[in-house]
């Protein structure tokens, strides 16, 4: 039997609940314990698949094609394990669930109610992994914050599992917030003091308390919090700000939270933690022998969670290559070409980021071009692709007006167009090319050399792709379709020769990289900006000499 563990949080949003959830599943598994996290959000959208990047960050997605809360990335990333469609549950899905079954006559003759209809099927959802038989601990992160209303229904679900099963077998963690008043020169108790009262008002009483905090706290402190919040002491964990969230596993370690939830669910004969992996990523990462500067072009780069997962890969590849990737963000609507030059002059590698939709997609060819004529490295990804391939028609190819008919209906030159099973499809939610497919890579390529294989499995999130009828006038032309899916022949990455590093793929590599597999194609990327940043020293300190 599985057991379980609920993170829930208060006082204010954006504590860092899904990073404390990975943190202490990482511990958990580090003892050798099967572990699994998923995520229970409370807004009615049946997915974030529909919303824009400015309203929740990026979409995530999974192998099985779900579109997900961007935290199943640091449950990945943290675990090293891939996450699946029962990951990610909202209310909009707990609804639509019952509501079918209500069409259905699955409740013939019952009133339908939140109590117990919604309810039952929430817990069945929260319990859903645990019967799988495949882990021995599943945490679940409820989304929002108590006191919520739209949050009301899954603490409900909660109280009824705590209530339902042994003791033993479920457990309360609680992420608060212990503000520093300067004025007073304290930290108070009361916010969180009030935050755990909600919560039991509810009839959930937490086991643990985790104090967000941006100063230590004191053995009087927690004392107080554990007098009024009805814990022990030792179960009140004490979570300072930390340079990285890569150091928040180690933090909790210290504090003893994986000692205090194994002993409160009665596991024994656990083993000690191995992080030997984890630690030497850390120490990389504190310790770079170089720095590099990468731009990284976008459309919504005003909300850093919007590309969460690219510029967590660019940690991963920083610290293989033993290097700081200091990632400066360049708003593309506002890229022309007379401010082109200044504004990338001093980069030492490019992405352009995916994204859908017209706006600064003009800034985006601009800066491909830009890359492309002055040999510097240059990853595009998913739309980054795509406007690759327009630039090098318009530029290389000199069909002026070539473009995607995603922004152009009318060009002459459809260089990426709409995917033939896409032209019938009018409902938006979760209906793109999702989730995992595979590609077969050509030897002799950058791609086939960064991989190292002949065939490879990437994550999928887009409508529009390469127009096959103009295949051969680019291989002519030399931007070479190194990579394509076995089915379809739908061309995944493109690439040019004559260039120190220029790759263009149509898939989301960033959403498989992991802090002990980070993504190859970054880590070849960065170790490119490296060459290119030392090129320019050299040439540089040649000058000075002169």
């Amino acid at each position: 039997m599985a057991k379980y563990i609920f993170v829930t949080g208060g006082v204010t949003s954006s504590l860092g609940k899904g990073i404390i959830a990975a943190s202490l599943a990482k511990l958990l598994q580090s003892r050798g314990l099967k572990v699994t996290i998923q995520k229970f959000d409370p807004y009615i959208n049946v997915d974030p698949g529909t919303l824009n990047p400015y309203e929740h960050g990026e979409c995530y997605v999974t192998d099985d094609g779900a579109e997900t809360d961007l935290d199943l990335g640091h449950y990945e990333r943290f675990l090293n394990t891939p996450t699946s469609q029962a990951n990610n549950v909202t209310t909009g899905r707990i609804y639509q669930t019952v509501i079918n079954k209500e069409r259905e006559g699955a409740y013939l003759g019952k009133t339908v109610q939140v109590v117990p209809h919604i309810t039952d099927e929430i817990k069945r959802r929260m319990m859903l992994l645990g019967e799988s038989g495949k882990f021995d601990i599943v945490i679940t992160e409820l989304g929002g914050t108590v006191g919520d209303i739209e949050s009301l229904p899954f603490v409900e679900a909660v109280r009824q599992i705590q209530w339902e099963l042994p003791e033993e077998d479920c457990l309360i963690v609680h992420l608060t917030l212990i503000p520093y008043l300067k004025a007073a020169k304290e930290l108070k108790t009361k916010p969180t003091q009030h935050s755990v009262r909600m919560l039991s008002q509810e009839g959930v009483h937490p086991n643990v308390i985790v104090c967000r905090t941006e100063h230590p706290l004191t053995d009087e402190i927690k004392r107080k919090i554990a007098l009024f919040c009805n814990v022990k002491p030792n179960a009140v964990i004490e979570a300072m700000d930390a340079s990285t969230i890569y150091e928040v596993p180690v933090k909790m370690l210290e504090e003893g939270l994986d000692v205090i939830v194994l002993k409160k669910l009665q596991i024994n004969g656990y083993a000690a933690p191995e992080l030997g992996k984890w630690n030497n990523f850390l120490s990389k990462l504190s310790n770079p022998k170089q720095k590099v500067t990468v731009g990284l072009i976008g459309k919504y780069v005003e909300l850093q969670d919007a590309y969460k997962s690219i510029l967590e890969a660019f940690i991963h590849a920083g610290a293989m290559n033993e290097c700081k990737v200091q990632v400066v963000n360049i708003h593309s609507e506002f890229l022309t070409k007379e401010n082109i030059a200044g504004q990338l002059k001093d980069l030492d590698a490019l992405l352009v980021a995916p994204g859908f939709g017209a706006r600064g997609v003009e800034g985006k060819i601009e800066a491909v071009k830009y890359a492309r004529e002055n040999q510097l490295p240059f990853f595009g990804i998913c739309l980054g692709m795509q406007m690759a391939v327009i630039e090098y028609a318009r530029n290389v190819l000199g069909w002026k007006d070539a473009h995607s008919t995603e922004m152009d209906a009318n060009t002459t030159h459809p260089v990426i167009a709409l995917m033939e099973e896409q032209k019938k499809i009018k409902n938006k939610g979760g209906t793109m090319r999702l989730g995992a497919y595979s590609c077969t890579l050509d030897q002799a390529t950058l791609a086939h050399q960064i991989y190292g294989t002949d065939s490879i499995s990437e994550r999928h999130r887009h409508r529009w792709e390469f127009n096959n009828n103009y295949i051969n006038d680019f291989i002519n032309a030399g931007l070479i379709p190194s990579g394509k899916n076995p089915q379809n022949q739908l061309v995944e990455v493109v690439e040019l020769k004559d260039h120190p590093f220029f790759i263009g793929v149509q898939y989301h590599p960033e959403l498989k990289s992991t802090v002990e597999n980070p993504h190859p194609i970054f880590v070849h990327f960065i170790k490119a900006a490296k060459q290119y940043a030392a090129q320019k020293m050299a040439v540089k300190s040649g000058k000075e000499t002169v």
